[in-house]
């Protein structure tokens, strides 16, 4: 796959404030409701930017491979999707462009809304970096104590992982899901992006079918 050129700021639908209060940030979520617009909050910037269809497609693609591969592997899993996740006490809050419990799945059965101070970060969060963001993510994404993201540029899938000190660094294997080998996960990724879905789903079943458990 010979993947993509990220989008400069200049040709995006694209707003960054400086010196914004979290109260403002709060109520700015709350206005915008359900309208899929992505705010990312970092002590006191702010940036809003529209998901475009360069950026979804990649997304979805992530999101039904690991819906399917947790069917199949019988893992038990709940996909928050681009919930809010703030902290008002480390300044930091965004949507991720999906998200996952494994281990704590059980734990946010029932979650209308992210408190930290009740609920634990996602297991996994996915971040779709082919538009260029003026606000970095992984300083937040590490802020809310996310243990594992994974990256996708539109060239490669990235698998990173919070260190102690609270820095993400690379990994050839998954925390959340270890017996994944990745690089073929990736490849499913470009597949399903070129390919009819159905056609790559039904090898996705059959090769984690095959995998040591």
């Amino acid at each position: 796959m010979t993947g993509t050129t990220p989008i400069p700021l200049a040709e995006q639908q694209h707003l960054v404030l400086d010196g914004v209060s979290w109260d403002f940030y709060t109520h700015l979520i709350d206005e915008i409701g359900e309208c899929p617009m992505p705010v990312t909050f970092s002590d006191g910037s702010i940036e809003i930017m529209p998901p475009l269809p360069l950026h979804e497609t990649p997304r979805r693609a992530i999101g039904v491979l690991i819906d399917v591969l947790t069917l199949e592997c019988c893992i038990p899993a709940s996909c928050d999707g681009s919930t809010t996740f703030r902290r008002e006490d480390r300044q930091k809050g965004l949507e991720p462009d999906e998200c996952y419990y494994f281990e704590n799945a059980g734990r946010v059965l029932g979650m209308t809304e992210y408190d930290p101070a009740i609920y634990p970060a996602p297991d996994l969060a996915i971040e779709i970096d082919i538009i260029r963001r003026s606000i970095p993510r992984q300083p937040i994404y590490a802020g809310l104590g996310v243990p594992e993201l994974w990256r996708y540029d539109g060239r490669n899938l990235a698998v990173l992982l919070l260190s102690s000190s609270a820095a993400y660094i690379p990994s050839t294997t998954s925390w959340a899901l270890p017996f994944w080998p990745m690089n073929v996960f990736e490849s499913f990724v470009h597949r399903m992006q070129t390919e009819m879905r159905t056609d790559v789903l039904r090898e996705v079943q059959t090769w984690v079918r095959s995998l040591p458990r």
